[in-house]
């Protein structure tokens, strides 16, 4: 067990690292949609159209991106929605089995679907090179890359979910505060 809770220890740090790029992605998001709203606004009194579909799509897929790519630590830091009616009460045990019992029939099988279902489309984006139908658009086959990326990085915070409740579900580790 104490190997595996340090492959768990392991995951839940890249989860971690990988939320805190996240962080300055959204602030980049921000600032080019400033930007294009910037470049929108003063073409009305300058009559030069400077905006690009290219500024749009880029909000549009680092937004993406901080959304796909954040799954995975949002369920580290146990930031994602949870109905607790009852799991707020249940004792550390009673949780390790929900989420134990939770993450074997709902997590990773989704996640393993959804590996399987986007792998094709994503081949077949990178096969043409797929690129925006809009002029000045960016090509999607990349941004496409970023969901089966962002489910094997969800798929590997179940499994260190599954890991630190298979512990506390044993006695061998006691539930920990995640920062």
């Amino acid at each position: 067990m104490p190997f595996l809770l340090r492959i768990a220890d392991a995951i839940d740090r890249f989860s971690r690292l990988t939320g805190r790029w996240l962080y300055w992605l959204t602030l980049g998001m921000v600032l080019v949609g400033a930007f294009n709203a910037i470049l929108r606004y003063t073409a009305r009194f300058t009559g030069l159209s400077l905006s690009s579909n290219m500024y749009i799509e880029l909000q549009w897929y680092l937004f993406s991106l901080v959304f796909l790519l954040g799954a995975a630590y949002a369920l580290q830091t146990d930031s994602h929605v949870r109905v607790d009616v009852l799991y707020g009460r249940l004792s550390a045990k009673g949780k390790a089995w929900i989420d134990f019992i939770g993450t074997i029939i709902f997590l990773i099988p989704f996640c393993i679907l959804m590996l399987w279902v986007s792998w094709p489309a994503v081949v077949n984006s990178w096969a043409v090179l797929e690129g925006s139908p809009d002029p000045g658009g960016l090509p999607r086959y990349p941004i496409k890359t970023a969901i089966p990326v962002a489910f094997l990085f969800l798929l590997a915070q179940a499994v260190s979910m599954l890991i630190r409740a298979l512990a506390v579900i044993r006695g061998v580790a006691l539930p920990e505060a995640v920062d």
